[in-house]
């Protein structure tokens, strides 16, 4: 009941803050009668990209939030945590945060993340953390690619989302724990997501020259 109240606050928040228009929107799961036990992965740019993922889906989602989010203002920390988030400790290799998102997995959440790990500071989509392969390893969950994309600055800037097919599980599986193997699952999940930010060239802000990144290898998280 709390979940759901806090669900329609944002989406209402989300509406009177963009105007969003959804591309691809028939590869949303609930479309599908999917109710979680997916991984949501998108590109970061803004703040809003959180809610404005939980805005225009239906689920429970789960998420990672930086630890600081919860130790500055008890109110805020309640708040997200009945949102769905849980803390990481960005650039520790945070296993236990992992472990929460793969039980979240399992519980059948929709668990949001940012593979890029930070905002981008361009809009140009960066290089992925091994999180993401990692999480999609342990949990055999399939992978729903999402790129957000902004308009100019205004009142009530625009907000375009695109969503992907989903990525089968089975291609996803690590078959072993070595390097190479997280940055392919890692790289095919990114590749899905820039494909989706090729689409939008018609949305938006124009973007500089893409950069294709790859896995970083220093972080796991």
């Amino acid at each position: 009941m709390i979940y759901e109240f806090f669900r329609k606050f944002v989406w209402m928040g989300m509406h009177i803050k963009h105007r969003i228009t959804v591309i691809g929107g028939d590869n949303r799961p609930y479309k599908h009668k999917i109710k979680g036990g997916y991984i949501i992965a998108c590109n970061h740019q803004e703040y809003s990209d959180p809610p404005l993922i939980a805005a225009v889906n239906r689920a429970r989602f789960s998420f990672m939030a930086k630890s600081e989010l919860f130790e500055k203002n008890k109110l805020f920390a309640w708040l997200i945590r009945r949102c769905g988030a849980f803390p990481v400790v960005r650039g520790a290799g945070d296993g236990s945060a992992i472990e929460h998102a793969v039980k979240d997995l399992e519980d059948g959440r929709a668990f949001v993340i940012f593979p890029e790990g930070t905002r981008s500071k361009d809009g140009n989509i960066g290089r992925a953390k091994s999180g993401i392969a990692i999480i999609a390893g342990k949990s055999g969950a399939p992978v729903l690619p999402v790129c957000i994309k902004y308009g100019k600055k205004e009142f009530r800037r625009k907000a375009y989302i695109s969503i992907g097919e989903m990525i089968p599980a089975e291609q996803i599986r690590l078959k072993s724990d070595d390097r190479a193997e997280l940055r392919r699952v890692s790289n095919l999940i990114m590749d899905n997501i820039r494909l989706l930010m090729d689409g939008m060239s018609e949305y938006g802000e124009p973007l500089p020259k893409q950069y294709k990144g790859e896995t970083s290898e220093d972080d796991n998280s």
